[in-house]
């Protein structure tokens, strides 16, 4: 199954924290889960610099992750597939 990344927006002073976002997308994922649409959200990363939140998920197409941000409701600015190499391929990275 591929792996897509979402690029969310996250402004400065927001009112909720980022481990709330991270329920809310889980949360949202789980449930367009159970609905069939085998979506696994994976892990987030924040980027305070930037205001900017990386999403990674399993799941089947990028509408299905775009599903998975309109339900959690991030301000997303894009979903692209994403590759990450296996460190069993190499070495450290």
């Amino acid at each position: 199954m591929p792996t897509f990344l979402v690029e969310a927006y996250e402004p400065c002073g927001h009112d909720e924290s980022h481990a709330e976002i991270e329920q809310r997308v889980r949360t949202a994922a789980a449930a367009l889960s159970r609905s069939g649409a085998e979506v696994r959200f994976l892990r987030s990363i924040y980027v305070p610099t930037d205001e900017t939140c990386f999403h990674l998920f399993d799941g089947p197409s990028i509408e299905v992750v775009e599903a998975v941000g309109r339900r959690a409701e991030l301000t997303f600015n894009r979903v692209t597939e994403a590759i990450e190499p296996a460190l069993s391929e190499g070495g450290a990275i």
